[in-house]
């Protein structure tokens, strides 16, 4: 079977969605619909590739590219990156000698990802613009599968269940998913840490949260995010079993220390981070603590 990259090789025109290795000149993204307004005007003005460079960002950055390498098969292994953004993800793992092909809905993204690859000299297999729910990829393409951050912002059940089902179609047998939620407690602990929760607007926010898991956010106000789902660590491994996904394991991105009210000092301190990040790996699969960690981690295999 001609793998992905070998289909984008025999293109003898690059489409408009994708950049190809011998592809130096691209043309820019078609403005497509592909998620919300409200969504792509959150990220229109909150950078992703920043959020993850310091403080509580570059503690769930860390903790994820941890868990990565425990779980990745060795490179030169083929990774789609479904929702890479600005390729915080993608450009290590192709330093690494992965094949690495990252897909974001978000045409921003995209541009601020082929910048960051020409900066760093680093080599993607393709950047597209793409949606979760369809992936314009052949069956059994891939041997990972990173989706980081779409399960955040498919509020319905049934669209997290196709985005998973897809990514299942288009892994090869014992493929890995890696699939990131949001906690369905994070906007309480996130309001009590950083003072949001003085906004009785905010308080709202919460108790929407708590009851439903669907966040909502009328005020645009760009620290309280923007429409997404906030998963229960149980539904998430539900979600992944029910798209067709075996060997399941939920694993705490951060753990409790993220809300903590010292936790600056602790992580600025190189001795105290260090063993910090040894105690999160320890406690990642605690289901007593799964839910006090803003992000989870759901790993799973495609087994046939």
């Amino acid at each position: 079977m001609m793998s992905y990259s070998e289909l984008l090789r025999n293109l003898s025109i690059a489409s408009d969605l994708v950049v190809v290795r011998q592809t130096p000149v691209v043309r820019r993204e078609r403005r497509m619909s592909l998620i919300s307004k409200e969504i792509e005007a959150h990220y229109q003005q909150v950078s992703e590739a920043e959020r993850l460079l310091d403080g509580v960002g570059e503690v769930e950055r860390l903790r994820t590219q941890a868990i990565l390498a425990r779980h990745l098969p060795p490179p030169p292994a083929v990774i789609f990156d479904v929702g890479g953004a600005a390729g915080v993800y993608a450009l290590p793992l192709a330093q690494q000698g992965y094949e690495v092909h990252l897909i974001d809905p978000v045409a921003l993204h995209l541009e601020q990802a082929r910048a960051r690859a020409s900066k760093s000299w680093v080599e993607l297999a393709s950047i597209a613009q793409g949606d979760a729910r369809r992936l314009d990829i052949p069956d059994d393409s891939a041997d990972a599968v990173l989706l980081f951050g779409p399960l955040y912002h498919l509020i319905d059940r049934a669209d997290r269940l196709q985005a998973l089902r897809e990514v299942r179609r288009v892994l090869k047998p014992r493929g890995v998913l890696f699939a990131a939620a949001i906690s369905r407690f994070a906007s309480l602990m996130d309001g009590l840490a950083r003072g949001f929760f003085a906004d009785p607007g905010f308080r709202g926010l919460v108790a929407a949260d708590l009851t439903s898991g669907q966040h909502r956010n009328p005020t645009n106000h760009p620290q309280y995010f923007t429409t997404a789902y906030f998963h229960r660590p149980e539904d998430l491994a539900a979600e992944a079993r029910d798209a067709g996904f075996d060997d399941v394991q939920v694993l705490a991105v951060e753990g409790p220390a993220w809300s903590a009210g010292q936790f600056l000092a602790t992580w600025n301190d190189p001795a105290q981070r260090e063993s910090l990040m040894q105690f999160l790996a320890s406690i990642e699969r605690e289901p007593s603590i799964l839910g006090a960690s803003a992000h989870l981690v759901a790993v799973a295999h495609r087994t046939d």
